[in-house]
This record gives structure tokens, sequence and C-alpha cells, in this order.
């Protein structure tokens, strides 16, 4: 069984920090690509960032770049998204989610994350 669980959700203002973590099963994550997408409220669920298996190749969403990073520790089978400057359109739930390849499409992901809430006030 795959399993994504995500942390490190929560409140903040705009301009500050937050990291997300995804732990995934050890199967999964040294053979998936790793992705980050999120949702907001009456919103298609949409890519934000995503790793290759090796780490040496990252995708970032044109509203993110500059502003995230998304990493990978393979001794702790976790992804990392690192969002700095944050506004308050970056409010959604976000989604870990792995698949064999990359996609910027949800509906190519078979494995996801429970969902983590990050709001960012004015």
């Amino acid at each position: 069984q795959v399993q994504l669980v995500e942390s490190g959700g929560g409140l903040v203002q705009a301009g500050g920090s937050l990291r997300l973590s995804c732990a995934a099963s050890g199967r999964t994550f040294s053979n998936a690509v790793m992705a980050w997408f999120r949702q907001a409220p009456g919103k298609e669920r949409d890519i934000v960032a995503g790793i290759r298996r090796s780490g040496a190749n990252t995708y970032y969403a044109d509203s993110v770049k500059g502003r995230f990073t998304i990493s990978r520790d393979y001794a702790k089978n976790t992804v990392y998204l690192q969002m700095n400057s944050l506004k308050p359109e970056d409010t959604a739930v976000y989604y870990c989610a792995a698949s064999p390849h990359y996609y910027s499409d949800f509906t190519e992901y078979e494995h996801w994350g429970q969902g983590t809430q990050v709001t960012v006030s004015s």
C-alpha cells in the first residue's frame, strides 16, 4: 500500500514562509517522481512543483518560480516544499503526489496524500 503523509501547513502572514513535508513509503519514494499540487476553493488542482527520481531536475509553476523550492531526502523518504514570500493567492490545500513519470496534469497521478491547508493572510 502506497502512503503519502503531508505536514507543515498552517496560517502565515503575507511575506512569510512555510515548509511542507511529505513522508512516503520507501518502495514508492525511490522510484517515483514526486510533485506538489494545490487546490483553492472552487478551482482545479494545479501543479506547483515536481522533482524527478534523481533530484537533478525540478519543475515549477510560473506563479511560484523564485519563491518555492522542492527537494527530496532519500534517507528520510521525504519530499519538501519550501515556500517563501508567500502571497494571499497561495492560499489552498496542498497535496503531495507520486508517479512513475512527471506530469503537470493531476489526473495522471495515482498516489496522493490527504492534503494540508495553507492560509496566507494579507
